[in-house]
């Protein structure tokens, strides 16, 4: 089967391009956020690819008065990963890790959108993600990451708001292995989520964005962590044995503040600032619009909404989400204010921090 992608030197195999490799749960995702500088505004978009399943899907969402709007969309594919659209919503790569454009058709729909990223530096690779359970592959994929400013607009409803250069935001990419579509028939004895902590925190300051991650077992040790520094000139900076500490919000699993010692001096400081965004809204945790779901042979469009307290800790589908904060860092050279993003999945116990059980909330 040739696609488009084959007249692209972009081959890991003797295989065309619309095979990747054996295991049905190979992806390739794009992920986008921004928020307006007061940060009472924030959006989302995402398209994944599951070759093997034969199915595309992408979403777009916006919290705007304190209500998180979702558009979501799925078809199924030929195995051309080139055409970077599902239904109304699209993408284009202007500029390879430089520039892309996040285009929403209104399709008599409430969302609409013409929005441009432009990178502030080159993305940063993450650490490979490589995890099982016993003796099966859970997870095995990379994932690289950079901060950006956002111009254009998006309209909900008919209000339009248009966005300035100071608008911020962080997209990614990631490819490899991770549990889509349809629930496996024989899981593994272990299951397949039984503990997860995930704590993922891109920052923006005046010259410099700063990103820390890290994945934990039970016993808070991790398998996955790393903080980067990327300077506006350029200039990279490393830290592969950040600690972190996190104030829990009472009855919840949700952090209502964070500090982590990245070393060499470098610290940061982050406390909630804006609106709490469900990560579901891009399929993440989703019953019906998980990544990877077959819909159908035709083309499936749904729009709904959240409001602020169906976003509260107790509703499933805001298990996993995205929260704007405040970010203070400090370093040798004294300190600086900013904003960024807390993403927040914890599953299971996790022993330094306090979390036991599947789900049970901090006391």
């Amino acid at each position: 089967m040739l696609t488009k992608g084959d007249d692209f030197p972009l081959h890991q195999s003797s295989e065309p391009m619309a095979f990747a490799g054996g295991d049905r749960n190979f992806y390739d995702r794009y992920f986008f956020n921004g928020y307006s500088p007061d940060g009472r505004i924030f959006f989302a978009a995402a398209m994944g690819f599951y070759p093997q399943l034969s199915i595309v899907d992408a979403s777009f969402c916006v919290i705007l008065d304190g209500v998180q709007h979702n558009l979501r969309a799925s078809r199924r594919s030929d195995g051309d990963r080139l055409d970077l659209f599902v239904g109304p919503i699209a993408i284009s790569v202007d500029i390879p890790l430089e520039k892309l454009t996040l285009i929403i058709s209104p399709n008599d729909g409430p969302l609409a959108a013409h929005l441009t990223f432009a990178a502030r530096h080159s993305p940063i690779e993450e650490p490979r993600f490589i995890r099982r359970n016993g003796t099966r592959l859970f997870m095995d994929y990379t994932r690289m990451t950079q901060n950006g400013h956002w111009t254009g607009w998006f309209r909900v409803d008919g209000q339009r708001v248009e966005l300035s250069a100071n608008w911020g935001g962080t997209r990614d990419r990631s490819w490899g292995i991770r549990p889509v579509g349809a629930a496996e028939s024989q899981p593994p004895p272990q299951g397949n989520f039984s503990q997860f902590f995930w704590l993922w925190t891109p920052c923006s300051f005046a010259d410099a964005s700063l990103f820390f991650h890290t994945n934990d077992d039970d016993m808070g040790i991790p398998w996955n962590r790393r903080a980067v520094l990327c300077r506006d000139d350029g200039t990279e900076q490393h830290f592969d044995a950040p600690r972190f500490e996190i104030d829990w919000e009472k009855g919840t699993r949700r952090a209502a503040g964070l500090s982590a010692d990245l070393g060499h001096g470098h610290h940061i400081t982050l406390r909630p600032k804006g609106p709490v965004f469900a990560m579901s809204g891009l399929g993440y945790t989703h019953p019906i619009w998980g990544h990877g779901l077959d819909h159908g042979p035709d083309l499936d469009i749904a729009y709904d909404q959240l409001t602020e307290a169906e976003r509260g800790p107790s509703n499933p589908l805001a298990m996993h989400i995205q929260q704007l904060v405040q970010a203070v860092w400090t370093s040798p050279n004294g300190s600086a204010e900013g904003i960024g993003i807390a993403e927040q999945l914890f599953v299971g116990p996790h022993q330094p921090t306090g979390l036991t059980g599947l789900l049970d909330p901090v006391a």
